[in-house]
């Protein structure tokens, strides 16, 4: 049995790798989430920091954290990684790409130098079809930003077949590998209770027209 860290963006990818990696028997040992520079959102699906030590308690793995700007997100991944790799006896990393060979090839990078394995368990996979699975397994998600073309309405939808219908008739990947939406998981098969969240307010930011959803916890 192999120890893993996973990187983590509280999304329905990253959560189905995680999945797909515990299912080989390995084990989930530590997190990883970069926010951005101020960090009080991740830097990739713009959730709040609360939401994802609240998923990381309902795993039960702890998740390490660091702020960054894009211009220096490789030189501070590779050094948080290599600290983690030396913190945990982890033997690879976990990502959640699906088919873009650039993001290959960078995880492997990164990987690399921190002496650790990229293992991207939904490689290749058909982008519906990984989705229609992650539901079947009881992957539970919601739509927390998204772009132009889907615009505020899709904020806080699950995603679910009726939702997958919506997706296709506005001609948006179901998957959303090209940045279409990203999603927060608010529960899985691996969590020990589901995450109770509720979309405080909705903003859209004014260069991209990219819409997100203020999200805390509903306790």
């Amino acid at each position: 049995m192999e120890k893993f860290l996973c990187s983590w963006s509280g999304g329905k990818d990253s959560c189905y790798a995680f999945y797909k990696a515990k299912a080989l028997g390995d084990a989930p040992t530590v997190l990883l989430n970069v926010m951005n520079a101020s960090g009080d959102r991740s830097r990739s699906h713009g959730i709040p920091k609360a939401l994802l030590e609240a998923q990381a308690q309902a795993i039960g793995v702890p998740i390490h954290f660091f702020n960054s700007t894009w211009e220096a997100y490789e030189v501070n991944y590779i050094e948080h990684l290599q600290a983690i790799a030396k913190q945990y006896p982890i033997t690879y990393a976990v990502f959640g790409d699906i088919d873009i060979a650039a993001h290959r090839a960078w995880e492997e990078k990164v990987a690399s130098a921190a002496g650790l394995k990229a293992v991207l368990p939904l490689w290749q996979g058909d982008r519906k079809a990984l989705v229609l699975e992650m539901i079947a397994v009881g992957i539970e998600a919601i739509i927390v930003s998204c772009n132009a073309t889907l615009g505020a309405d899709f904020l806080g939808r699950p995603i679910n077949l009726e939702t997958l219908k919506a997706l296709e008739a506005a001609g948006v990947d179901v998957c959303g590998e090209n940045g279409e939406f990203h999603t927060l998981v608010v529960n899985a098969p691996f969590f020990k209770a589901g995450l109770k969240v509720r979309i405080r307010s909705k903003t859209i930011a004014p260069i991209s027209n990219y819409h997100f959803a203020n999200l805390e916890l509903d306790v």
